[in-house]
């Protein structure tokens, strides 16, 4: 069976020793790039591998491309080969920030071609809550081997700037609402969003107990933060091309897969002053 959004941790359980699962630990903190590489040292799930977000799962910066440009898709592929993945074999990844870098894991899977792939409900710390083991003992696996088949699931800065007097794409930025507004900015150089961007906060994404809501909410929220615009219009946007994942995670367990990402997102946006930035209220917002 394909686990193509969520797992819980009761299924990955019971998969820890299955040779066709692997598990991946996307622990990060923005303030300190090697708090998650010391979290996974400390403990992780059994079998688990670690990923970086700026080292695996982003590409270099320039200055001028995003804080967390994609990574190239031969040299990510090549990384989870190492691991062991291949075509057949079915990915989890976590955190235990609720899916916010797990689901760029989840994403960038998906974009290179690789569906079975999800993201563990409640992370790290439903696993814990629910008495389930750490290790420090480190992975072993076989190589595996990947084949990239990349899909159009991505837009330029340069066709959302040219889209802008068209208005074809509906443009969803995932940040908080303050950081959408243009305020509290502690990340990027300019405060503001993209114009005509509507705001929808990952984490309205989730639950009390840190889990995914349930995908009727999602869909009935996201639809109306749509307005009747299709999914095939959505451009998702964030900070730098993380939690919009989060997003597009959310769209599709709500059964509105087809909305793409803006990978630079607002870091890059905001990186040339000639681009337009807008400080307004959101248009419209759950």
């Amino acid at each position: 069976m394909n686990r193509g959004t969520l797992v819980d941790d009761a299924d990955l359980a019971a998969h820890l020793d299955d040779p066709g699962w692997r598990v991946f630990d996307c622990r990060h903190l923005l303030s300190d790039p090697d708090a998650g590489r010391r979290a996974y040292a400390a403990g992780h799930l059994p079998g688990a591998f670690f990923l970086h977000l700026d080292r695996d799962l982003s590409g270099p910066t320039s200055g001028r491309n995003g804080r967390h440009p994609l990574p190239d898709p031969l040299q990510l592929a090549a990384t989870l080969a190492l691991t062991g993945v291949s075509a057949t074999t079915q990915v989890v990844a976590y955190d235990d920030s609720g899916g916010m870098f797990a689901s760029r894991l989840w994403w960038l899977l998906r974009w290179l071609g690789h569906d079975r792939v999800a993201v563990l409900d409640g992370g790290i710390e439903r696993w814990l809550a629910n008495g389930r083991p750490l290790t420090t003992d480190p992975p072993r696996s076989s190589p595996g081997a990947m084949t990239v088949a990349l899909r159009d699931w991505v837009v330029s800065c340069d066709e959302v700037l040219a889209d802008l007097p068209i208005g074809r794409f509906c443009v969803v930025d995932a940040r908080s609402p303050d950081r959408f507004r243009g305020e509290n900015e502690t990340l990027d150089r300019v405060g503001g969003h993209i114009p005509g961007a509507r705001n929808r906060f990952f984490r309205d994404n989730l639950g009390a107990d840190g889990c995914f809501r349930p995908a009727v909410e999602l869909r009935r929220e996201f639809q109306s933060l749509l307005a009747g615009r299709p999914p095939q219009e959505v451009v998702m946007s964030c900070g730098s091309g993380v939690t919009a994942c989060h997003n597009l995670l959310a769209m599709e367990i709500a059964g509105l897969p087809g909305a793409r990402l803006y990978a630079g997102s607002w870091s890059e946006w905001c990186s040339d002053p000639a681009r337009p930035v807008a400080c307004e209220a959101p248009a419209a917002s759950v």
